[in-house]
């Protein structure tokens, strides 16, 4: 065996000592400190050394007591005398020195480290009732502002951020973004959200509601599965159920996200979602801007109200019954959602009517003697629909899903063009060419922001025209700012040559929107906007889950700007009440109105009103709309 030095086995003690901590290293100083003291102590009462002047030598107490102050205050031997007490107390003073220094580094080293720590957001929290959001996306700030928005009647909300970024970075990019907090408390903690033991610092399981953010990684939906896995097979969870709010991608993804969420996780397909959207709006234009008056929490929202008074009655009968709030359905007393039922659906105990209110304490019975004026209903039949040429510039991964869902909704004979720069995507067109059932699919392959090509395409006289967000772009910026650029092209021809385009542009970050307005297009879909607003309403009502997948379910009923003038004669003033008459006879649901002098006026909704007060008169004009739900 190897032998070791005395000297070598003091420094390995001594290593072991210091490396066990700032508690460890006090207590050690304080027992030198209390052995320096004692032995100085005892060496001036057993000696006898006194100052100059004092006929008597200080007891151990006293003698102990001295020392002590001189090992705290180097000062304090100034005014000491005799040379004995003097050479003692000198002794003490310079350990005294040594400690107390050695103690400040300590301490100040110890602090340190801590606010380091707290820098690094590893921190446990103890918060209770909070929301919890997992994970770092473009989309976590408009999730954000909606939440702070439906919070502010609350007492001392709190959000809670776990994701695996730099905890002073997210909290600057939040603080620089979202510029009042009202009376929302919002605690960032850095941590990977598949991780139990950094799940347990952000106390997921008194959470209220928690979010689950896809990343911007080539295969988000592993991770948020992963998370989903985390929260709800972790060892230490809650025995009640959670209330979680994820984000999946790809549709393709569906059976094994629903498998481990089971019937805890509200699930938002963001690339189908975004999709259907695109290819419902750009054949009517404003229905984007209806979307997020319902989603987002500014203006009026969907709740649900049980109105025992309506037991009995039909749901066309509780259409007329609110003057401030729109009915657009019924969440039957098994959990069910149905929206636009049939008009003779009857209301049985336990059911709740789903309505269109600014509160949910403004869903109130107040609508008075309501009159209809049957002289002005029209009973103008739906026009046939014709064949439509639709031009999609660029493309990305919502493009074979917007493609497929535009053809279940073309006349037989269409014809969809996809413009392109790159060749990668043939094959892939290609492919969907077989799946098309009423449109006939061609790609050409052209520059899209080239105004040559631009304006050889738009001299084919397409019905509608969709500019996406190109694939191709590193960045969501550069993206945006190609799509700007088709659309300004567009806009010129347009203003030049007197032609109207129907145009719908997809657009990444909502702050370029303000910039893309100059273009005057019909629609501007901000897919990350549109995904966080449905997650926040998700992450506030569990419920309006089925809502949502029924509004948005091509099988069933959606939401459709049709001709006014199919509804009631255009010219003449009139109240809503005739307008959801008129509609009711159609089995349809009046939820709005869309006045088409303001279509280009974002300062006024671009014309789309959601929710009118039943009383207030309206004259409709020749092209104005009315925003239904219905089957077709």
């Amino acid at each position: 065996m190897k032998k070791f030095t005395l000297s070598q086995k003091i420094r390995y003690h001594f290593d072991n000592l210091m490396s066990k901590g700032v508690i460890a290293l006090i207590g050690w100083l304080g027992i030198l400190s209390i052995i320096l003291v004692v032995v100085a102590a005892a060496v001036v009462s057993i000696l006898g050394l006194t100052q100059e002047g004092d006929e008597t030598a200080p007891g151990f107490i006293e003698a102990a007591w001295n020392s002590l102050m001189r090992t705290l205050d180097p000062g304090t031997m100034g005014g000491d005398t005799g040379w004995g007490f003097r050479i003692v107390m000198l002794f003490v003073t310079l350990g005294g020195i040594f400690l107390v220094s050695t103690l400040i580094g300590v301490l100040s080293s110890a602090i340190s480290d801590k606010v380091d720590q707290l820098r690094k957001g590893r921190s446990h929290i103890i918060e209770s009732g909070h929301i919890l959001i997992l994970g770092w996306s473009e989309k976590i700030f408009p999730i954000i502002s909606e939440l702070i928005i439906a919070n502010e009647n609350q007492h001392k909300p709190k959000i809670v951020i776990l994701a695996d970024k730099d905890k002073v970075e997210m909290e600057d990019e939040i603080e620089t973004t979202i510029t009042d907090n009202k009376n929302m408390k919002i605690i960032c903690r850095r941590g990977n959200p598949i991780d139990y033991s950094d799940l347990e610092i952000v106390n997921p399981n008194d959470a209220r509601s928690i979010v689950i953010l896809a990343t911007t990684e080539n295969d988000p939906d592993i991770n948020v599965i992963k998370c989903i896995l985390a929260l709800t097979n972790n060892p230490n969870r809650k025995p009640e159920k959670y209330h979680i709010t994820a984000e999946i991608s790809d549709i393709k993804n569906k059976d094994i996200a629903e498998l481990v969420g089971k019937d805890e996780v509200s699930l938002v397909f963001s690339e189908d979602l975004i999709a259907r959207v695109i290819a419902q709006t750009c054949r009517q234009s404003g229905l984007s801007i209806v979307y997020t008056e319902l989603l987002d929490f500014g203006g009026d929202e969907i709740y649900f109200k049980e109105e025992k008074e309506l037991t009995g009655k039909t749901y066309k009968e509780s259409l007329f019954k609110y003057n401030d709030s729109a009915i657009i359905g019924i969440q039957f007393a098994d959990g069910s959602c149905k929206i636009n039922p049939d008009m003779n659906a009857k209301i049985s105990a336990g059911d709740k009517l789903i309505a269109i209110s600014e509160d949910d304490d403004t869903i109130v019975l107040n609508a008075g003697d309501v009159n209809i004026d049957d002289s002005l209903i029209t009973d103008s039949a739906d026009v046939e629909t014709q064949k439509e040429k639709i031009l999609l510039f660029n493309w990305n991964k919502l493009g074979a899903n917007i493609v497929r869902e535009l053809d279940n909704y073309l006349a037989k004979g269409s014809l969809i063009k996809v413009a392109e720069d790159s060749t990668y995507i043939r094959t892939e067109v290609d492919d969907l060419k077989k799946e098309m059932k009423n449109s006939e699919l061609i790609f050409e392959n052209v520059t899209t922001t080239n105004r040559e090509v631009i304006e050889k395409l738009t001299n084919e006289n397409y019905d509608h025209i969709i500019i996406l967000c190109d694939s191709d772009s590193n960045h969501i910026n550069d993206a945006d700012a190609k799509a700007l650029m088709t659309l300004l092209h567009l806009r010129d021809i347009s203003n030049k040559t007197g032609k109207e385009f129907s145009i719908v542009s997809e657009m990444l970050d909502i702050r370029d929107k303000e910039l893309a307005e100059i273009t005057k297009a019909d629609d501007f879909i901000i897919s990350n906007r549109l995904i966080s607003l449905l997650m926040s309403q998700l992450t506030e009502n569990k419920s309006l889950k089925k809502v949502f997948d029924d509004l948005f379910d091509a099988d069933g009923s959606e939401i459709y700007l049709k001709p006014v003038s199919g509804y009631i004669k255009t010219g003449v003033e009139t109240d809503f009440n005739t307008l959801l008459e008129s509609a009711a006879r159609k089995n349809q649901t009046a939820i709005g109105y869309r006045i088409m002098k303001y279509s280009k006026d974002p300062e006024k909704a671009y014309g789309v009103v959601v929710n009118p007060q039943k009383s207030n008169r309206v004259k409709f004009e020749e092209g104005d709309k009315v925003i239904v739900l219905s089957e077709e």
